[in-house]
């Protein structure tokens, strides 16, 4: 059975596909390439490809921020490509998850290097990069054809043990024209071992057909996928995978004020629960998902949240985490991300600068926008509050999540001032209109006080991850047992 592996290529953190390699023929799919990921996941999918295009560019890796993010919120093996020009470029790749690393200028233009990378990765983490011109290698992002013809190139070091290549023919990638099978049938007569993974030109199912009968053992598709010719149904993915879906989420929240983690009832009678370093670190040894770290005070105090906290906490857990409160900057967003944060929460200032929505993710990448929502159903709808749900604002919930999402934003994190912290569960009606209404990932909060209750966030809500607080500051809900109870009653959950 031919490997099926969708591809994502990445211009300026977004998910974009050229013709023949022309920069200058880039066609934007999304903005969101995690999103992306993660629905390629649930159609059942197990393999991505992910090439940095701005990496391939300029000679080193770019996005390896939006690799970290897609193979954190999924369980794809993703193989990624685009920059490869140092071991420092390798490690960087692997350190953002990546299960295989593509080479292949490098390959060209300094053998001794990539075998000693050979030697020290092993035959089992790189694939061999061969783009294909007119018969000859092609480097540098495709801009410069090599004197090396394809089957010596590739002769060289399939006799040193290399086990995996990636040939692409250029004059076929993305014009839709079906692929150069009698290319990739000449190179599976001279090495029918090898693992060869077709790239360029799929338009259909048919040619996928065409390949895997032509004992091609995989292939890479893109544009026909994106521009809806493929028919995912007639695929042969495996229906278990389907029917679960994505994995879905639990994130612990953690508020902080003064240094310490506090937790209250419909935003305010705080009471403390403990060192949120401490407190972080045992929740990623438990298991959850994701953090959120939140000073509750600071959009109301103007203060900056605590830089050293975040700083302390990349040191000591192993999970992406989320922090926010008083970020009001694309200074902010920066420092913060330098810290170690994954990602930022942003609620009163992206509320009162809608743009700050739209500079964060042109600079960033969507992944690293979470837009909060602090919201009351009022007695004339569901409104949107600020400065901590001390001041409501004349933005209605679903319109201002709307925008939010249109900005960019990667994810709304939606809090149903009502329900925080009274133990009677979600505001499951309003989190499935939000889930029906937007297509990046809804974030439950507010209102968790049983296992049942994340159950119905996930099944009546519809959404993506469910967020709380003290049902596990004060040991209510033991995170494993949660999963465990989850997983019983059908939710797809990480173990």
């Amino acid at each position: 059975m031919i490997e099926l592996i969708p591809a994502i290529d990445i211009i300026d953190g977004q998910c974009v596909r050229l013709t023949k390699g022309d920069y200058d023929q880039k066609k934007v799919y999304d903005a969101n390439p995690t999103e992306v990921a993660r629905r390629f996941e649930k159609m059942g999918f197990k393999r991505l490809h992910v090439v940095d295009l701005d990496g391939a560019k300029s000679k080193h890796i770019v996005n390896d921020a939006v690799l970290k993010s897609i193979t954190e919120h999924t369980s794809l093996k993703v193989d990624f490509g685009g920059g490869i020009k140092t071991e420092e470029d390798i490690k960087k790749a692997f350190h953002a998850g990546a299960s295989m690393v593509t080479v292949g200028s490098i390959a060209v233009t300094n053998p001794p290097l990539f075998l000693s990378w050979l030697d020290k990765y092993g035959a089992d983490k790189l694939i061999l990069g061969a783009d294909v011109r007119n018969g000859k290698v092609s480097i540098n992002g495709w801009k410069d054809d090599s004197p090396d013809d394809l089957l010596p190139f590739l002769k060289q070091y399939i006799d040193k043990g290399v086990k995996y290549v990636l040939c692409t023919e250029i004059s076929k990638d993305g014009t839709l024209q079906g692929p150069a099978i009698g290319l990739y049938e000449k190179i599976m007569r001279a090495y029918p071992h090898l693992h060869l993974i077709a790239s360029g030109g799929v338009a259909c199912n048919e040619d996928i057909e065409q390949l895997e009968k032509a004992g091609i053992p995989g292939v890479v598709f893109g544009k026909a996928f994106y521009e809806g010719k493929i028919d995912v149904e007639r695929l042969n993915l495996p229906k278990e995978a389907q029917s679960k879906g994505l994995a879905k989420r639990i994130i612990p929240c953690l508020d902080v004020k003064n240094g310490m983690t506090v937790k209250g009832t419909n935003f305010v009678n705080l009471r403390q629960a403990g060192d949120p370093v401490e407190l972080g670190k045992a929740y990623s040894d438990a298991g959850a998902d994701e953090l959120v770290f939140l000073d509750i005070t600071a959009s109301f105090e103007g203060r900056k949240t605590f830089t050293d906290m975040v700083t302390r906490v990349a040191q000591e857990i192993n999970i992406p985490f989320t922090v926010g409160g008083g970020i009001n900057e694309l200074e902010d967003v920066e420092r913060l991300l330098y810290a170690g944060a994954d990602k930022v929460s942003i609620n009163s200032a992206a509320i009162r600068k809608p743009h700050l929505i739209d500079e964060i993710t042109q600079k960033f990448g969507s992944q690293i926008c979470v837009c909060a929502i602090d919201a009351r159903l009022d007695a004339d709808g569901w409104h949107c509050y600020v400065k901590g749900g001390r001041e409501r604002t004349p933005l209605g919930l679903f319109d201002w999540a709307k925008e939010a999402q249109d900005r960019g934003a990667g994810e709304i994190l939606f809090t149903s001032m009502d329900h925080d912290g009274v133990k009677t569960g979600f505001a499951y009606e309003a989190l499935a209109q939000l889930s029906e209404e937007l297509s990046i990932p809804v974030i439950a909060s507010g209102g968790a006080g049983k296992m049942e209750h994340f159950r119905d966030a996930f099944m009546l809500g519809k959404a993506d991850a469910a967020l709380a607080a003290s049902v596990f500051h004060f040991g209510e809900i033991p995170i494993p047992a949660l999963k465990q109870y989850l997983r019983k009653e059908g939710i797809n959950v990480r173990l």
